[in-house]
């Protein structure tokens, strides 16, 4: 849970990659799940209340509107398309982009938010599928061009709605119990010192070494959902 807060609070996405694998080695993905969720919810709480005035709003919320839209196709994917293939494919697309936009000079940037629902519905049909809607909204961040802290911010302002809303889905499916509470509990201190080890990470970065980290972030990503579609 440290790691996963630290990745989480440095760069605004990726913490169940990190949380989720690891916690299954230890604890069934059923528990290891809420709680990552829970974590992930207490850290764009902080976040939004400490840097709201850095949230892009407009581009926050069609994310946010254009996930709810996505997430019922993306159950619709989990149901009938195969997993590996549908990873796979999400994998080498980050993979390859990430990839290009590190060796290109000229970088690729969208000047406005009018892409910002396409994007928000990608993450949407992978977020009710996988629960892997991070990756496409980091990538629509890096071609927006924001700051770092931005970036961070309105990852926030998207992932604080879109979790408590997989925490409701959780809390009717009967998953969110007395066990996930405990484990939540006694990793708060962890998350905790992860959220200020990211914060000051974050603010370290400038916006030209973010971009760069970034990316060779979202290429280890695309390498593990490869992986995992091998596997």
């Amino acid at each position: 849970m440290l790691a996963a807060a630290t990745v989480r609070s440095a760069f605004g996405f990726g913490e169940a990659l990190v949380a989720v694998p690891l916690l299954a080695l230890l604890i069934p993905v059923q528990v290891a799940a809420p709680v990552a969720v829970l974590a992930s919810i207490l850290i764009a709480a902080i976040v939004v209340a400490q840097d709201w005035r850095h949230i892009h709003l407009r581009s926050a919320g069609r994310l946010v509107v254009a996930t709810l839209l996505g997430i019922p196709f993306g159950v619709l994917l989990l149901k009938t398309a195969a997993e590996p293939a549908v990873k796979g494919t999400l994998g080498a697309t980050i993979a390859a982009f990430s990839g290009y936009s590190v060796l290109r000079r000229e970088k690729l940037e969208l000047r406005d938010d009018r892409f910002a629902p396409l994007f928000g519905w990608i993450a949407g049909v992978f977020g009710g599928a996988y629960g892997i809607n991070g990756p496409p909204l980091a990538v629509y961040g890096s071609l927006r061009g924001w700051t770092p802290v931005r970036f961070r911010a309105t990852l926030q302002g998207y992932f604080l709605p879109a979790s408590l809303a997989g925490l409701c889905g959780y809390w009717a499916a009967g998953m969110w119990t007395r066990a996930v509470d405990r484990l939540f509990l006694w990793s708060l201190p962890s998350i905790l010192l992860g959220f200020f080890i990211g914060r000051l990470i974050n603010r370290r970065l400038d916006a030209r070494q973010f971009v760069r980290h970034l990316h060779f972030g979202l290429i280890l990503v695309g390498f593990v959902l490869m992986i995992q579609a091998l596997r």
